[in-house]
Protein backbone atom coordinates (compact mmCIF):
# COMPACT_ATOMS: atom_id res chain seq x y z
CA UNK A 1 0.00 0.00 0.00
CA UNK A 2 1.53 3.63 -0.93
CA UNK A 3 1.75 5.35 2.22
CA UNK A 4 0.39 8.04 0.21
CA UNK A 5 -2.99 6.62 -0.52
CA UNK A 6 -3.27 6.04 3.27
CA UNK A 7 -4.82 8.53 6.02
CA UNK A 8 -2.52 9.73 8.05
CA UNK A 9 -2.51 13.08 11.18
CA UNK A 10 -0.90 15.05 8.85
CA UNK A 11 -0.64 17.77 11.37
CA UNK A 12 -0.76 16.81 15.15
CA UNK A 13 -1.51 19.57 17.92
CA UNK A 14 1.74 20.21 19.96
CA UNK A 15 1.90 19.49 23.66
CA UNK A 16 2.02 22.82 25.71
CA UNK A 17 2.29 24.10 29.19
CA UNK A 18 -1.87 24.33 28.98
CA UNK A 19 -2.47 20.49 28.92
CA UNK A 20 -2.08 19.33 32.83
CA UNK A 21 -3.50 16.95 35.07
CA UNK A 22 -2.20 14.20 37.53
CA UNK A 23 -0.43 10.72 36.14
CA UNK A 24 -2.61 8.43 35.44
CA UNK A 25 -3.00 4.63 35.30
CA UNK A 26 -3.81 2.76 32.13
CA UNK A 27 -6.76 0.24 34.22
CA UNK A 28 -9.93 -1.86 32.55
CA UNK A 29 -13.11 -2.89 34.56
CA UNK A 30 -16.02 -4.96 33.29
CA UNK A 31 -16.35 -6.39 30.07
CA UNK A 32 -13.61 -4.22 28.65
CA UNK A 33 -14.88 -0.54 29.43
CA UNK A 34 -11.57 1.66 30.25
CA UNK A 35 -11.57 3.31 33.70
CA UNK A 36 -9.30 5.91 34.94
CA UNK A 37 -7.12 5.48 37.74
CA UNK A 38 -5.39 9.08 39.41
CA UNK A 39 -1.79 7.48 40.37
CA UNK A 40 -0.36 9.16 43.36
CA UNK A 41 3.35 8.47 42.48
CA UNK A 42 3.76 8.34 46.50
CA UNK A 43 1.33 5.34 46.76
CA UNK A 44 4.00 2.18 46.52
CA UNK A 45 3.61 -1.02 44.30
CA UNK A 46 1.37 -3.71 46.02
CA UNK A 47 4.08 -5.73 46.12
CA UNK A 48 6.81 -3.65 46.52
CA UNK A 49 9.33 -4.48 48.90
CA UNK A 50 9.19 -2.47 52.57
CA UNK A 51 7.52 0.24 50.82
CA UNK A 52 4.02 0.09 52.94
CA UNK A 53 3.07 2.63 55.46
CA UNK A 54 3.44 0.78 59.00
CA UNK A 55 1.31 3.83 60.60
CA UNK A 56 -1.74 3.14 59.05
CA UNK A 57 -4.49 2.89 60.64
CA UNK A 58 -6.97 0.27 59.62
CA UNK A 59 -10.43 0.84 61.19
CA UNK A 60 -12.46 -2.31 63.42
CA UNK A 61 -14.31 -3.81 61.54
CA UNK A 62 -12.03 -4.38 58.65
CA UNK A 63 -9.17 -5.31 60.80
CA UNK A 64 -11.52 -8.12 62.52
CA UNK A 65 -12.61 -9.22 58.86
CA UNK A 66 -8.81 -9.78 57.57
CA UNK A 67 -8.20 -11.34 60.46
CA UNK A 68 -11.15 -14.01 60.13
CA UNK A 69 -10.14 -14.66 56.42
CA UNK A 70 -6.28 -15.05 57.52
CA UNK A 71 -7.31 -17.75 60.24
CA UNK A 72 -9.63 -19.34 58.12
CA UNK A 73 -7.42 -19.95 54.90
CA UNK A 74 -4.01 -20.09 55.83
CA UNK A 75 -4.55 -22.10 58.75
CA UNK A 76 -1.68 -22.76 61.15
CA UNK A 77 -0.05 -20.39 63.49
CA UNK A 78 -2.77 -17.84 62.29
CA UNK A 79 -5.62 -19.96 64.07
CA UNK A 80 -3.25 -19.65 67.40
CA UNK A 81 -3.03 -16.14 67.89
CA UNK A 82 -5.49 -13.27 68.97
CA UNK A 83 -7.17 -10.50 67.57
CA UNK A 84 -5.18 -7.93 68.88
CA UNK A 85 -2.24 -9.61 68.33
CA UNK A 86 -2.58 -9.71 64.55
CA UNK A 87 -1.25 -7.36 62.78
CA UNK A 88 -2.26 -5.48 58.97
CA UNK A 89 -1.35 -2.05 57.51
CA UNK A 90 -2.42 -0.71 54.28
CA UNK A 91 -0.24 -0.89 51.49
CA UNK A 92 -2.52 0.96 49.07
CA UNK A 93 -6.13 2.34 48.81
CA UNK A 94 -8.65 3.12 45.60
CA UNK A 95 -12.34 2.83 44.37
CA UNK A 96 -11.44 -0.77 42.48
CA UNK A 97 -9.16 -2.48 45.14
CA UNK A 98 -8.14 -2.08 49.02
CA UNK A 99 -4.59 -3.92 49.75
CA UNK A 100 -3.30 -4.54 52.97
CA UNK A 101 -0.27 -6.53 54.11
CA UNK A 102 -1.37 -9.44 56.88
CA UNK A 103 1.49 -10.32 58.89
CA UNK A 104 2.36 -13.24 62.22
CA UNK A 105 3.73 -11.50 65.10
CA UNK A 106 7.04 -11.76 65.32
CA UNK A 107 7.27 -14.12 68.45
CA UNK A 108 5.03 -16.78 66.39
CA UNK A 109 6.84 -19.73 64.82
CA UNK A 110 4.88 -21.35 61.55
CA UNK A 111 3.87 -24.64 62.46
CA UNK A 112 3.73 -25.93 58.67
CA UNK A 113 4.54 -24.24 55.52
CA UNK A 114 1.54 -21.46 55.94
CA UNK A 115 3.04 -17.84 55.15
CA UNK A 116 4.34 -15.14 57.85
CA UNK A 117 2.98 -12.69 55.63
CA UNK A 118 0.34 -12.37 52.98
CA UNK A 119 -1.67 -9.66 50.71
CA UNK A 120 -5.14 -9.06 51.30
CA UNK A 121 -6.96 -7.73 48.23
CA UNK A 122 -10.39 -5.68 48.94
CA UNK A 123 -12.99 -5.50 46.22
CA UNK A 124 -13.74 -1.78 46.39
CA UNK A 125 -16.01 0.51 45.36
CA UNK A 126 -16.26 0.29 42.00
CA UNK A 127 -17.10 -3.29 41.23
CA UNK A 128 -16.22 -5.23 38.43
CA UNK A 129 -19.11 -7.93 37.32
CA UNK A 130 -19.16 -11.00 38.69
CA UNK A 131 -18.40 -12.40 35.20
CA UNK A 132 -14.72 -10.65 35.58
CA UNK A 133 -14.22 -11.26 39.01
CA UNK A 134 -14.42 -15.24 38.37
CA UNK A 135 -12.30 -14.96 35.38
CA UNK A 136 -10.07 -13.11 36.99
CA UNK A 137 -9.65 -15.51 40.06
CA UNK A 138 -9.55 -18.32 38.00
CA UNK A 139 -6.81 -17.24 35.90
CA UNK A 140 -5.08 -15.75 38.82
CA UNK A 141 -5.34 -19.30 41.05
CA UNK A 142 -3.80 -20.85 37.05
CA UNK A 143 -0.92 -18.63 36.79
CA UNK A 144 0.09 -18.93 40.59
CA UNK A 145 -0.44 -23.22 40.05
CA UNK A 146 2.34 -22.89 37.03
CA UNK A 147 4.35 -19.98 38.85
CA UNK A 148 3.89 -17.83 36.34
CA UNK A 149 2.21 -15.31 39.10
CA UNK A 150 1.92 -14.98 42.71
CA UNK A 151 0.48 -17.87 44.77
CA UNK A 152 -2.95 -17.96 45.20
CA UNK A 153 -4.07 -18.57 49.22
CA UNK A 154 -7.44 -17.81 49.46
CA UNK A 155 -10.79 -16.66 47.31
CA UNK A 156 -13.79 -15.17 48.90
CA UNK A 157 -16.50 -13.04 47.85
CA UNK A 158 -15.16 -9.63 49.25
CA UNK A 159 -11.60 -10.50 47.73
CA UNK A 160 -8.68 -12.44 47.77
CA UNK A 161 -4.89 -13.51 49.46
CA UNK A 162 -2.14 -13.17 47.67
CA UNK A 163 1.51 -14.19 48.47
CA UNK A 164 3.84 -11.19 49.23
CA UNK A 165 6.96 -10.77 47.44
CA UNK A 166 9.40 -8.38 48.25
CA UNK A 167 10.96 -7.20 45.45
CA UNK A 168 12.18 -3.87 44.02
CA UNK A 169 10.66 -1.56 41.29
CA UNK A 170 11.75 -1.87 37.62
CA UNK A 171 12.35 1.43 35.86
CA UNK A 172 11.78 1.86 32.60
CA UNK A 173 15.46 1.85 31.35
CA UNK A 174 15.94 -1.07 32.81
CA UNK A 175 13.53 -2.81 29.83
CA UNK A 176 16.39 -2.07 27.77
CA UNK A 177 18.89 -4.80 29.61
CA UNK A 178 19.90 -7.27 27.74
CA UNK A 179 19.23 -9.40 30.88
CA UNK A 180 16.14 -8.06 31.86
CA UNK A 181 14.72 -8.18 28.12
CA UNK A 182 15.83 -11.98 27.63
CA UNK A 183 13.95 -12.88 30.43
CA UNK A 184 10.86 -10.86 30.37
CA UNK A 185 11.01 -12.29 26.49
CA UNK A 186 11.39 -16.25 28.37
CA UNK A 187 8.46 -15.02 30.30
CA UNK A 188 6.23 -14.07 27.55
CA UNK A 189 6.57 -17.58 25.89
CA UNK A 190 5.62 -19.28 28.64
CA UNK A 191 2.82 -16.99 28.93
CA UNK A 192 1.44 -17.12 25.41
CA UNK A 193 2.21 -20.99 25.81
CA UNK A 194 -0.58 -21.20 28.48
CA UNK A 195 -3.67 -23.22 27.38
CA UNK A 196 -6.76 -20.98 29.50
CA UNK A 197 -10.21 -22.23 29.76
CA UNK A 198 -11.34 -18.72 28.36
CA UNK A 199 -13.11 -17.43 25.17
CA UNK A 200 -10.49 -18.18 22.29
CA UNK A 201 -11.99 -15.73 20.37
CA UNK A 202 -9.23 -12.41 20.06
CA UNK A 203 -12.01 -10.14 20.60
CA UNK A 204 -9.75 -7.66 23.04
CA UNK A 205 -8.48 -5.67 20.97
CA UNK A 206 -10.64 -4.74 17.90
CA UNK A 207 -13.29 -5.17 20.53
CA UNK A 208 -12.10 -2.06 22.50
CA UNK A 209 -11.51 -0.27 19.87
CA UNK A 210 -14.29 -0.56 18.47
CA UNK A 211 -16.52 -0.01 21.59
CA UNK A 212 -14.42 3.30 22.30
CA UNK A 213 -14.12 4.52 18.67
CA UNK A 214 -16.92 7.13 18.82
CA UNK A 215 -14.73 9.93 17.70
CA UNK A 216 -17.76 12.47 18.06
CA UNK A 217 -17.10 12.46 21.91
CA UNK A 218 -13.63 14.84 21.12
CA UNK A 219 -14.23 17.36 18.62
CA UNK A 220 -10.84 18.22 18.16
CA UNK A 221 -9.49 14.79 16.73
CA UNK A 222 -12.53 14.92 14.13
CA UNK A 223 -10.27 16.32 11.66
CA UNK A 224 -7.80 13.34 11.57
CA UNK A 225 -10.29 11.57 10.97
CA UNK A 226 -10.07 8.82 13.13
CA UNK A 227 -12.49 6.40 11.20
CA UNK A 228 -10.59 5.52 8.13
CA UNK A 229 -7.11 5.53 10.38
CA UNK A 230 -9.26 2.76 11.90
CA UNK A 231 -9.70 0.89 8.72
CA UNK A 232 -6.22 1.64 7.38
CA UNK A 233 -5.02 -0.08 10.83
CA UNK A 234 -7.57 -2.83 10.64
CA UNK A 235 -6.39 -3.55 6.70
CA UNK A 236 -2.78 -3.95 7.71
CA UNK A 237 -2.98 -5.77 10.88
CA UNK A 238 -5.41 -8.35 8.31
CA UNK A 239 -2.73 -8.94 6.45
CA UNK A 240 -0.05 -9.47 9.02
CA UNK A 241 0.49 -12.97 10.15
CA UNK A 242 0.14 -13.02 14.00
CA UNK A 243 -0.77 -16.57 15.94
CA UNK A 244 -4.01 -16.20 18.27
CA UNK A 245 -2.27 -16.84 22.05
CA UNK A 246 -2.58 -15.86 25.45
CA UNK A 247 -1.83 -12.38 25.94
CA UNK A 248 -1.06 -10.71 28.92
CA UNK A 249 -1.42 -7.22 27.00
CA UNK A 250 0.14 -4.66 29.76
CA UNK A 251 3.80 -5.95 29.72
CA UNK A 252 5.54 -2.81 31.03
CA UNK A 253 7.85 -2.01 33.67
CA UNK A 254 4.89 -1.53 36.45
CA UNK A 255 3.58 -5.07 36.34
CA UNK A 256 7.19 -6.62 36.14
CA UNK A 257 8.50 -7.31 39.54
CA UNK A 258 12.42 -7.91 40.45
CA UNK A 259 12.29 -10.11 42.75
CA UNK A 260 14.55 -9.71 45.95
CA UNK A 261 14.37 -13.15 47.84
CA UNK A 262 15.25 -15.08 44.74
CA UNK A 263 18.35 -17.56 45.12
CA UNK A 264 21.51 -15.55 43.68
CA UNK A 265 22.16 -18.72 41.13
CA UNK A 266 19.14 -18.57 39.51
CA UNK A 267 18.30 -17.19 35.90
CA UNK A 268 14.82 -16.14 36.77
CA UNK A 269 14.91 -13.18 38.85
CA UNK A 270 11.15 -11.47 37.55
CA UNK A 271 7.41 -11.96 38.07
CA UNK A 272 4.93 -10.56 35.83
CA UNK A 273 2.22 -9.20 37.69
CA UNK A 274 -1.48 -7.77 36.88
CA UNK A 275 -3.52 -9.78 34.81
CA UNK A 276 -6.63 -7.80 34.40
CA UNK A 277 -5.93 -7.07 30.95
CA UNK A 278 -4.64 -10.28 30.15
CA UNK A 279 -7.10 -12.38 26.84
CA UNK A 280 -6.73 -14.14 23.88
CA UNK A 281 -5.13 -11.42 21.51
CA UNK A 282 -2.64 -11.38 18.61
CA UNK A 283 0.75 -12.17 19.90
CA UNK A 284 2.34 -8.93 17.73
CA UNK A 285 -0.22 -7.13 20.13
CA UNK A 286 1.98 -8.05 23.15
CA UNK A 287 5.19 -7.48 21.51
CA UNK A 288 4.41 -4.27 19.83
CA UNK A 289 2.79 -2.94 23.06
CA UNK A 290 6.34 -4.00 25.06
CA UNK A 291 8.04 -2.35 22.93
CA UNK A 292 6.05 0.50 23.09
CA UNK A 293 6.87 0.90 26.57
CA UNK A 294 10.30 1.39 26.22
CA UNK A 295 9.31 4.87 25.81
CA UNK A 296 7.22 6.03 28.18
CA UNK A 297 8.23 6.67 31.78
CA UNK A 298 5.10 6.58 33.99
CA UNK A 299 7.34 7.76 37.35
CA UNK A 300 8.05 10.98 35.93
CA UNK A 301 6.94 13.68 38.66
CA UNK A 302 7.11 16.99 37.08
CA UNK A 303 4.62 17.76 33.98
CA UNK A 304 3.08 16.20 32.38
CA UNK A 305 3.68 13.58 34.55
CA UNK A 306 4.80 10.86 32.50
CA UNK A 307 7.57 11.06 30.12
CA UNK A 308 7.79 9.57 26.56
CA UNK A 309 11.48 9.84 24.83
CA UNK A 310 11.05 8.17 21.52
CA UNK A 311 14.96 7.14 20.93
CA UNK A 312 14.54 4.53 23.57
CA UNK A 313 12.05 2.22 21.54
CA UNK A 314 14.09 -0.61 20.73
CA UNK A 315 16.50 -0.47 17.56
CA UNK A 316 16.42 -3.21 15.11
CA UNK A 317 19.52 -5.37 17.10
CA UNK A 318 17.50 -5.21 20.66
CA UNK A 319 14.61 -6.13 18.91
CA UNK A 320 16.02 -9.07 17.52
CA UNK A 321 17.45 -9.86 20.75
CA UNK A 322 14.30 -10.07 22.58
CA UNK A 323 12.80 -12.30 19.78
CA UNK A 324 15.76 -14.62 19.53
CA UNK A 325 15.18 -15.20 23.21
CA UNK A 326 11.39 -15.59 22.66
CA UNK A 327 11.74 -18.08 20.31
CA UNK A 328 14.88 -19.93 22.38
CA UNK A 329 11.92 -20.58 25.21
CA UNK A 330 9.36 -22.03 22.91
CA UNK A 331 12.11 -23.99 21.09
CA UNK A 332 11.40 -22.59 17.83
CA UNK A 333 14.15 -23.06 15.52
CA UNK A 334 15.12 -24.03 11.41
CA UNK A 335 17.12 -26.05 10.56
CA UNK A 336 18.59 -23.81 8.24
CA UNK A 337 19.80 -20.38 8.68
CA UNK A 338 18.19 -18.43 6.00
CA UNK A 339 14.74 -19.93 7.22
CA UNK A 340 15.50 -18.52 10.55
CA UNK A 341 16.45 -15.00 9.35
CA UNK A 342 12.87 -15.21 7.81
CA UNK A 343 11.04 -15.70 11.14
CA UNK A 344 12.70 -13.38 12.98
CA UNK A 345 12.21 -10.66 10.24
CA UNK A 346 8.54 -11.85 10.28
CA UNK A 347 7.92 -11.50 13.43
CA UNK A 348 9.77 -7.79 13.57
CA UNK A 349 7.03 -6.54 11.18
CA UNK A 350 4.84 -8.62 13.02
CA UNK A 351 6.16 -6.46 16.26
CA UNK A 352 5.69 -3.38 14.49
CA UNK A 353 2.82 -3.21 12.82
CA UNK A 354 0.53 -4.04 16.08
CA UNK A 355 2.82 -1.74 18.30
CA UNK A 356 0.03 0.96 15.83
CA UNK A 357 -2.46 -1.03 17.91
CA UNK A 358 -1.34 -0.56 20.74
CA UNK A 359 -0.50 3.81 20.50
CA UNK A 360 -3.97 3.80 18.68
CA UNK A 361 -5.72 1.89 21.58
CA UNK A 362 -4.16 3.96 24.16
CA UNK A 363 -5.03 6.99 22.46
CA UNK A 364 -8.54 6.37 22.41
CA UNK A 365 -8.31 5.54 26.09
CA UNK A 366 -7.05 9.07 26.26
CA UNK A 367 -10.38 10.32 24.64
CA UNK A 368 -12.91 9.15 26.14
CA UNK A 369 -10.88 9.88 29.68
CA UNK A 370 -10.75 13.46 27.72
CA UNK A 371 -14.26 13.48 27.80
CA UNK A 372 -15.65 12.08 31.12
CA UNK A 373 -12.90 13.08 33.66
CA UNK A 374 -12.13 16.92 34.66
CA UNK A 375 -8.43 16.14 34.13
CA UNK A 376 -7.05 17.68 31.18
CA UNK A 377 -6.37 14.58 29.28
CA UNK A 378 -5.73 16.60 25.66
CA UNK A 379 -1.93 16.09 26.46
CA UNK A 380 -1.83 12.11 26.59
CA UNK A 381 -4.28 11.83 23.20
CA UNK A 382 -1.61 13.92 21.36
CA UNK A 383 1.02 11.94 22.45
CA UNK A 384 -0.29 8.71 21.83
CA UNK A 385 -2.00 9.63 17.83
CA UNK A 386 1.49 11.65 17.22
CA UNK A 387 3.47 8.44 18.24
CA UNK A 388 0.42 6.27 15.93
CA UNK A 389 1.33 8.63 12.96
CA UNK A 390 4.99 8.57 13.03
CA UNK A 391 4.56 4.91 13.55
CA UNK A 392 2.74 4.59 10.62
CA UNK A 393 5.59 6.32 8.44
CA UNK A 394 8.41 4.08 10.12
CA UNK A 395 7.32 1.13 8.82
CA UNK A 396 5.45 2.67 5.43
CA UNK A 397 8.86 4.69 4.17
CA UNK A 398 12.70 3.47 4.58
CA UNK A 399 13.54 6.54 6.88
CA UNK A 400 12.07 9.36 8.23
CA UNK A 401 12.68 12.69 10.30
CA UNK A 402 10.00 14.23 12.32
CA UNK A 403 9.61 17.49 14.58
CA UNK A 404 7.57 18.08 17.32
CA UNK A 405 7.44 20.77 20.04
CA UNK A 406 7.61 19.10 23.97
CA UNK A 407 6.57 21.37 26.56
CA UNK A 408 8.50 25.04 27.33
CA UNK A 409 8.79 24.88 23.01
CA UNK A 410 11.89 22.96 22.93
CA UNK A 411 11.86 21.41 19.25
CA UNK A 412 12.56 17.35 19.55
CA UNK A 413 13.96 15.84 16.57
CA UNK A 414 14.28 12.13 16.07
CA UNK A 415 14.67 9.24 13.65
CA UNK A 416 12.31 6.76 13.00
CA UNK A 417 10.93 4.68 15.58
CA UNK A 418 12.10 1.71 13.83
CA UNK A 419 12.56 1.81 10.17
CA UNK A 420 10.64 -1.60 8.90
CA UNK A 421 9.53 -1.53 4.88
CA UNK A 422 6.62 -3.28 4.28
Amino acid sequence: MDSADKPVFSSISTLTADDTGPPVEKKRVGGGALEVVHRNLKTPSPLIGNNYDDDSEVDRDTKARAFGWCRDFLSGSWKTIREEDFQISIVSGGLSNLLYLCCLPDHVQCVGEEPRQVLLRVYGAILQGVDSLVLESVMFAILAERTLGPKLYGIFPDGRLEQYLPNTRMRTDQLSDPNISAEIASKMARFHDMVMPFNKEPKWLMGTIDKEAHVKKYKKLMKYDLPAELESLRALLAATPSPVVFCHNDVQEGNILILEDKDPTSNEKLMLIDFEYSSYNYRGFDFGNHFCEWVYDYTYNQWPFYKATPENYPTREQQLHFIRNYLTEKGTHSDTTKDQRQIEEDMIIEANRYALASHFLWGLWSIIQAKISKIEFGYMVRTFFFFFYCHVQTITTSYVYFQFILPHNKPYYFAGLCAVPL
